[in-house]
């Protein structure tokens, strides 16, 4: 009795013990917790984050469009890129492709994208949807939506709310299960609910403006301690901010739409997204900068680009005929490698603007207008010294002088100047003194051995079982589980309706999009398309019918969901209208006056043959050389060298989907040809995690005929051609600044123009291919002399720069006028060089 009532006793003691020890580890987290939240609130001038007003430089970088490898190697650059703020989508036909499954694992753990922003000690706007745009399939809704009855999407239909009420508050609760919220210690200060709806909202009219409010109340009254935007949306309910999309929201921003909210910019565009058949297209980075410090300088706190880093759209996932690769101009380009000059110019606006931190966000306005194209615009704190100017020049031509405060200043062409203490210029938008790079795509040596193709073509359906008197509408048919789906039909002509000898028969088929093959009695006709611009198409071609019973078949194929626009529930694609013309008995029409079958997908799909596992279900045969349309090629490779980023091109091909190791890499869709004659994308990114040493399997989808897959080859991606372009008259670094207290200083006793040329990781300068300084013309890769030039240009970036992984050169004419004679006195020089970086032989 007694052992048993002090085991009892000692058992109640390790108890209480135990209790006590959870207890008190339980209030010393939710003190650290406490102590780690952020209250964030807002005034007219400016978020406030735990009490302190801040200047935010974000950018958009989406977690599904870059694997979880890459998400720490592309949000580290983006920190040092200048940014302290992610902006990312929350895509729900990702998270719930099916109804009630939700999945967030993989490429979806958003869980796991924002803990690494937040061990970056960056913060995080969440833009939660529902619908996003984006360039995303279906604007990121799920295709079961389309399917609930009574539904209409973005509109005060009951369906529709409800539906998306259940999907805001598991994000949300997720995210509040995980101490996301800045007011749990998290990096969230800030959402964003709906996107864009003033695009829309006047094909609702009163349901329209009903929804924007239940939307705005379905948030706040969440009360995460977070304020709320609604981008382009004029009259946002309070207490969402309404906030701007666009390139220059300095001039077209008609400002918040409360005295107490502050100027937010959610998407300043660093490029145009490609759709297939589109010319190469571009923003220069001096009007991405100018168009940045106008905003600031006009009273804006916080700008986001889109997209800071654009990734790929692997598998189906992209909208309609958008490409495989997005935002590649963007500052990290698709890879995650930095887009120089974009990248290091951004940083050094960013540089600039912090220094000008304290007047912006605590100075009172002033704006003067010197001249027809000059402005100056101010910010000066009563009883200090803090000030900061912005000095801009419209002239798109000319430069100007400006006179501030009795000093001139020389402003370039269509650019502004920025002055953090209204005396010292520390930056222009036009003049870059960061390095510019050219990227390479190598071609593997390791991954290029003799393909040993094996092939599977896809048997033609003659007949499928009639269920339909139209054809049935594409998105409808595929649900969005595949990009194809087959029509069938047959009719008969009586030998006295076909046409006299030497005239033909046409069949036409009217399509809403967006694109077609067509067969007629088992013989390929050919194909035809629309374009994101003009979606519908007719395919036209004179045929050879028989008498008796003829057999049309047709493949209806996407290339994604529509992204964007009112209604979308009720849009429509594929062929709507099928005749036959030139009978002697008058245009035949097939579209109601036929049977027709109907079948979604292809077998390979089906068995999925793009896996290991799928590929042993059909029997593959060697590839002769000449292969028709709708066939599976398959083959394995080694993985190419090095660990750089590492693409396939698709040279030789047509149109179709590629896969590796069961990874979806894309659409590809090599036939489809710019107005320049060339296809709007060629290399296919391949995330090195897809990726095993050796034995890959590629497996490709082609859909048209006669194709070279022997053409195809991988290759290695890398900024390694390095180069600088600066002017004898440019700013000097803005490095070599910085403030203290209200004083601007420098941080070098010398402060001069240089240029630096920094090659990446472990990587030297091997090789000096470029230096001019005088009045060389050209881009990074592809410079050339002009009419001057000092002779010891290379000489003297050769003994500075070689074998060296960072080099810095002085810009100015005793650098490279030694002998002191200068044969063109006249002209302002510039200073070009490229120079190659390699791996040393110690590396």
């Amino acid at each position: 009795m007694r052992k048993h009532s002090l085991d009892r006793w000692l058992l109640t003691a390790i108890l209480i013990v135990l209790l006590s020890s959870s207890s008190l580890a339980a209030k010393k987290d939710a003190k650290k917790k406490k102590k780690n939240s952020k209250e964030v609130t807002y005034d007219g001038t400016s978020l406030i984050v735990d009490g302190k007003r801040e200047l935010l430089y974000s950018g958009s970088i989406h977690y599904p469009r870059s694997t979880p490898e890459m998400w720490p190697h592309i949000i580290k650059r983006a920190k040092q890129g200048g940014l302290n703020t992610i902006q990312t989508y929350v895509f729900w036909n990702v998270h719930e492709p099916e109804q009630g499954k939700f999945n967030f694992s993989g490429r979806a753990d958003l869980v796991k994208f924002i803990k690494l922003i937040h061990k970056n000690g960056l913060y995080v706007t969440l833009r939660l949807g529902p619908f996003i745009q984006a360039e995303w399939t279906h604007g990121g809704l799920p295709y079961w939506l389309r399917e609930v009855p009574g539904i209409f999407f973005r509109t005060d239909n009951k369906e529709f709310k409800e539906h998306t009420e259940r999907y805001v508050r598991t994000v949300l609760d997720k995210m509040k299960e995980e101490n996301l919220f800045a007011s749990q210690g998290g990096p969230i200060i800030l959402g964003q609910i709906e996107n864009e709806y003033s695009a829309v909202q006047r094909a609702y009219k009163q349901d329209g403006l009903n929804y924007i409010k239940w939307a705005s109340k379905l948030v706040d009254s969440m009360n995460l301690g977070i304020p709320w935007v609604m981008c382009k949306q004029n009259d946002a309910p309070d207490p969402m901010i309404n906030a701007c999309n666009g390139r220059h929201c300095g001039d077209t921003f008609p400002g918040p739409n409360r005295e107490n909210k502050p100027s937010l910019w959610t998407e300043n565009w660093t490029t145009q997204f490609r759709v297939f058949g589109d010319p190469p297209t571009q923003r220069s980075v001096e009007d991405i900068a100018f168009s940045v410090a106008r905003f600031f300088s006009k009273n804006g706190s916080h700008v986001n680009y889109y997209m800071y880093h654009g990734g790929t759209n692997f598998g189906r996932t992209s909208a309609h005929y958008v490409t495989t690769r997005y935002y590649d101009d963007a500052p990290l380009d698709e890879y995650g490698l930095e887009r120089e000059p974009k990248y290091g110019h951004l940083k050094h606006l960013h540089s600039a603007l912090n220094l000008c931190k304290k007047p912006l966000l605590w100075g009172q306005p002033r704006t003067e207008k010197p001249s027809k194209d000059t402005e100056i615009r101010y910010y000066e704190q009563p009883g200090t010294k803090s000030c900061a100017a912005f000095l801009a020049n419209n002239n798109t031509e000319a430069a100007e002088t400006i006179k501030f405060r009795g000093k001139d200043y020389v402003i370039a062409p269509r650019s502004i100047s920025i002055l953090p203490d209204c005396k010292t210029v520390v930056y222009n938008t036009a003049q870059i003194v960061s390095q510019h790079t050219s990227r390479n795509f190598m071609k593997s040596k390791k991954a290029n051995k003799k393909f040993d193709f094996k092939v599977f073509t896809e048997t033609l359906p003659s007949k499928l079982e009639g269920d339909s008197y139209i054809p049935v509408e594409l998105y409808g048919l595929t649900k969005d589980k595949s990009d194809y789906g087959w029509y069938t039909t047959s009719f008969k002509v009586q030998k006295n309706h076909l046409p006299k000898k030497g005239a033909k028969t046409t069949v036409r088929i009217a399509s809403l999009g967006h694109a077609l093959h067509v067969w007629l009695n088992g013989e390929y006709l050919g194909n035809g398309h629309g374009s994101h611009e003009e979606k519908s198409f007719v395919f036209q071609k004179p045929v050879t019918l028989k008498a008796g019973e003829n057999h049309l078949v047709m493949l209806g194929v996407l290339t994604g969901f529509p992204d964007s626009g009112s209604y979308m529930e009720h849009r429509y694609t594929g062929p709507r209208s099928v005749s036959i013309l030139g009978l002697s008995s008058g245009t035949l029409d097939l579209t109601e006056n036929s049977k027709w079958g109907n079948k979604v997908g292809m077998e390979g799909e089906r068995l999925g043959i793009h896996t290991e596992k799928g590929s042993k279900k059909v029997k593959w045969e060697k590839f002769s050389g000449k292969q028709s349309g709708l066939t599976w090629y398959q083959t394995y490779f080694d993985a190419p060298e090095s660990v750089s980023a590492a693409a396939i091109r698709m040279n030789g091909m047509g149109k179709g989907l590629i896969w590796v190791n069961g990874e979806g890499v894309g659409r590809y869709w090599q036939s489809f040809l710019s107005p320049l004659g060339q296809p709007t994308q060629i290399e296919y990114h391949i995330p090195r995690s897809f990726l095993k040493p050796k034995k890959n399997l590629l497996v490709i989808f082609e859909e048209e005929p006669n194709v070279k897959p022997e053409l195809i080859d991988f290759v290695i991606v890398n900024r390694d051609t390095v180069c600088s372009f600066v002017g004898e008259n440019y700013t000097p670094s803005v490095k070599h600044w910085t403030r203290k207290q209200d004083q601007v200083q420098a941080i070098t006793d010398n402060v001069s123009l240089t240029a630096t040329l920094k090659c990446s990781g472990t990587k030297k300068i091997s090789a000096v291919e470029f230096a001019s300084f005088g009045n060389p013309i050209g881009v990074c890769g592809n410079f050339t002399l002009g009419t001057c030039n000092a002779p010891v240009s290379k000489q003297v970036i050769e003994k500075a720069c070689l074998g060296k992984a960072e080099c810095v050169i002085p810009v100015n004419k005793s650098t490279f006028q030694q002998d002191k004679k200068d044969s063109c006195k006249n002209v302002v020089k510039t200073l070009a060089v490229q120079v190659k970086c390699g791996k040393g032989k110690k590396n």
